[in-house]
This record gives structure tokens, sequence and C-alpha cells, in this order.
């Protein structure tokens, strides 16, 4: 099975007990019937807690960093570990993305499973199995393109040991990771040391250094100054790379670098790279953008200090209906940790929907805590809230959003439902 039909096999499957908050009277029915019938979240039997995501919004992000790459003058990689959504791969990939960005094996085999022909492992490969099954990808299908990072050389040790056992053909292209700092994540600590980690690529007969990346957004006690700093010795080790012939017969030469917090930085250093001996893929790797959230990355844009450049929008609303109200200030969603992220904040709430479908801004609530299956609300006594109410939550991380839903209603402005995105992992 082919991308494609994989992708049109995601709308034959089946409606059941699998997908939280679908409606009960679909159960059978397709999800290409179920979006057919274009229900309403708020009608249409959904069951609560329902997360949905907003078309428009979504829209909006993908167009936004899809102008914003071209702009400067950037090849995109999205990060798609973000959501791990097939779906949002194809929409990404159908407005010039260069390719799709993971962090682990398994997400590199969902890409591939959807077609995806070209893939930034963000991370050492040391897996085995992994990269004996990778290299076979590559040596079947010549027109798949495959990096990832190497940042000891220890690392590239084992990496030519596995692809050598397993009889791989085609060399495995690589960037050594340059470290964001002491006590930042992986990541070569010095220019020496990387120097090192690229002759050891060169000693192998499996690797070829393709360039060199990282991620801004782990330099320590980060600001604009130091982010930029840490860029530019990225660019630099690539320069001096190049002068020194390290990047061997690769045809062009990968700087790679970009969260979701600082691609105004790497867009600004990325501007600067000087001519080099062949062509320069400069690659951004964002990837919270495409669903923005309500709290972190709000506060983080890039966009906040370059607001002429265009603003994203917050794309995912967690409706949960108030189940309990034990005492004036205090109230209870039928939410909580399996249904939405509280590692970068708690959810916000924005909206409250009354059963006769009036709705009104949720100015008097606020989340104090999540439990594993309820949102604890601080109201105000002379709140009107009461069971039965809808409460709509703005979220923060679109990661962890991603990963607590298999399965995500695609919602247009006035509650229409109009597909169901899939994730995996």
């Amino acid at each position: 099975m082919d991308g494609n039909e994989r992708m049109a096999a995601l709308r034959a499957e089946r409606v059941d007990h699998r997908f939280k908050a679908l409606p009960p009277d679909a159960e059978g029915l397709t999800l290409g019937e179920l979006a057919d019938q274009r229900r309403n979240l708020f009608d249409g039997g959904f069951t609560t807690p329902v997360l949905a995501l907003s078309d428009e919004a979504l829209e909006h992000n993908l167009d936004l960093l899809q102008h914003y790459s071209a702009a400067h003058g950037l090849s995109f990689a999205p990060h798609g570990k973000t959501s791990m959504a097939p779906q949002l791969f194809a929409r990404q990939l159908d407005r010039g993305a260069w390719g799709i960005t993971v962090a682990v094996p398994a997400q590199v085999r969902v890409c591939r499973a959807f077609g995806v022909p070209r893939i930034f492992l963000a991370n050492e490969l040391l897996d085995a199995a992994a990269l004996a099954w990778i290299g076979a990808e590559l040596d079947t299908d010549p027109g798949f393109s495959f990096l990832c990072y190497v940042d000891s050389v220890r690392g590239v040790e084992l990496m030519d040991a596995a692809l050598r056992a397993a009889g791989t053909r085609r060399r495995l292209d690589v960037v050594v990771e340059l470290g964001a700092g002491e006590g930042a994540r992986t990541g070569v600590r010095t220019e020496d040391g990387c120097a090192a980690v690229a002759d050891a690529v060169a000693a192998t007969t499996t690797l070829r250094l393709a360039g060199v990346a990282g991620y801004e957004g782990e330099v320590p006690d980060a600001d604009g100054e130091r982010v930029r700093a840490w860029l530019r010795r990225l660019v630099a080790l690539a320069a001096d790379f190049d002068k020194a012939g390290r990047f061997g017969t690769a045809e062009e030469i990968v700087i790679s670098a970009g969260g979701s917090a600082w691609f105004d930085a790497v867009a600004d250093v990325f501007a600067e790279i000087p001519g080099l001996s062949r062509p320069v893929l400069r690659l951004l790797r964002s990837g919270a953008y495409v669903t923005h959230d309500d709290l972190h990355y709000r506060e983080r844009t890039p966009f906040n200090r370059v607001p002429q450049e265009g603003a994203l929008q917050p794309a995912f609303l967690l409706w949960a209906q108030v189940i309990s109200r034990p005492a004036p200030d205090q109230a209870f969603l039928n939410a909580g940790k399996r249904d939405a992220p509280y590692d970068l904040g708690l959810p916000a709430p924005h909206t409250v929907r009354s059963p006769d479908g009036s709705t009104r801004p949720a100015h008097d609530l606020a989340v104090t805590a999540l439990s594993d299956q309820h949102t604890w609300l601080r109201v105000s006594p002379d709140d009107p809230l009461a069971p039965g109410d809808w409460v709509a939550l703005g979220l923060s991380h679109p990661c962890t959003t991603f990963d607590k839903w298999r399965l995500i209603p695609l919602t247009s402005q006035d509650g229409t439902v109009t597909d169901y995105i899939h994730t995996f992992f």
C-alpha cells in the first residue's frame, strides 16, 4: 500500500469505541461518511470532552510559515513530531515544504508509510534495527532522502557497524550537531570536537557528511543575543568544514536549525551565510506553529518581536462539560490529564456555552489543577456557571495535545465538522 492508498484508507476506517468523543450513533460509519454528514460539534452527538481543531486557524498558520520561509530564503522541514498527523504533513508538503522533521525511528516509519520523500531525523540514530531498516529504504527507493544528527565519534562507529552489518549500499547522510552550550541537551560542545566527529564520518564507507545542524531553543538562558551568537557559531562551523573539504561528495551543504521560539533569529543569521563551494540548504525546522497555542508559544512567538510579518493563531479548543459545582467558588469539568496538556501550563478558559446554545466569555473562571479525568475550576461566586454548561479551554503545548488524541475533529468557524485528523505516536 503506497502513501496515497494509506491516506485514502484513513477515511475508510470505521467509527467505534477506539475514538473518544465521536458520536455514539455514528458507530459503523466510515470516517469519510461521517465527515460528509457535516455534523455540528455542539448538537451533532459528540460527547465531551472533545478536542476541536480550527480549520481556519490551521490554514492561516500553514500559509503564514510557508510565506515567511519563502520570503527569507529558507527551505522548510516542519517538525512533524509536534502533530504526527500525516494529513497535516500532506498540507505542509503541498505548500512546498522540503520534507518533514521527526525525532525517533518510529516516526520515520510513519512518514515513509504515508509517502514522505525527505525526512530529517533531528536526533542521533544508533539503533541497529532502525538503521538497517532505513538503509533498506534508501537502497530500494532512489528518490528517498534522509538526514540525521551525529554528535560523537563513538556514535559514528556504531552507525557504521550497523550499516555494514546490514549490507546497506547507499551512504546515509549525516549532519554534525553543534551543542547549544554547556548544560544544554545533545550535540558536540566544541568546534574541535565537531571536527573530530566529521573526520570519523569521512573514515567510514557507510556515512556521508552533508552539513551541520542544531537546536537554538536549547541555548542556556536564551535571549536574542545568545541565540544569534550560537547560530553564528553554527554558520562558521559550516564554512570551516567547507574550507577544509570535509563535505566530500555532498551536492549541497545543509545548515539547519529552528524551533518555534526563535525562527526570526534563524532567518536573520542564515541570511548572513557566506558563499560556499556548493549550494546551501538553509533548513528551518519549526513545528509548533501548525496549531500554535494559548500560553507557552503565544508568549514566545517570534512574531511578537516582528509583528509586521504576521501573527499565528491558536487552533485548538478543548470543550468539556461542567459536571459539578459543589461550592459557590468551585466547579469541575469532565476533562483531565488524559485529555489536556499540562507540562507547559494549565488550560485557560475561553468561552462558556449554555445548553440553549448561547455563549459568553469565561472571564470569571480559572483552572487551578488537573486530575486524571477532572479539571478544577475556580469560579466567581456570582458567576451563573452550572452543571451541563460546556467550557472551551485554550491549551498550551501542541506536542502534548496531539499525543492525547488519536482522532481530532476539524471544525469550521460555525462548529461544522469537516474532517477527522488522525495522529500517530
